[in-house]
């Protein structure tokens, strides 16, 4: 079920546009053209775009206006994309971020 916001008090109706399909962590969603890969995901009710690379963590959406790279995912192998700031076309593979290792740990490389 969608939880887009079809009418909004301050502008207006949304302009439905073309119907597209991507996939988000191998699952099937649809978005209109135009949407972010963050809006498509929000409104499907997806909330949790990626994790904290070192702790495992959920992260989402926080300033949804490109500045603080919470919402990076893999677009069509491509790491490290904002999704609130890049459009869903047809056919897009979006993947979230994953736990990656961490050689800096204490006792790791580069520690006394």
């Amino acid at each position: 079920m969608s939880q887009r916001i079809l009418n909004h008090p301050v502008l207006g109706s949304l302009h439905q546009g073309k119907l597209v399909h991507f996939t988000f962590n191998e699952t099937s969603y649809t978005a209109y053209e135009g949407e972010t890969i963050a809006a498509a995901l929000l409104a499907s009710g997806v909330r949790s775009l990626r994790v904290h690379e070192e702790k495992g963590t959920p992260r989402g959406i926080y300033c949804n206006i490109g500045h603080c790279y919470e919402c990076r995912v893999t677009v069509n192998g491509v790491p490290t994309v904002r999704a609130c700031m890049t459009l869903v076309q047809d056919g897009m593979d979006v993947t979230a971020g994953i736990v990656l290792p961490t050689p800096l740990k204490k006792g790791g490389v580069g520690h006394d």
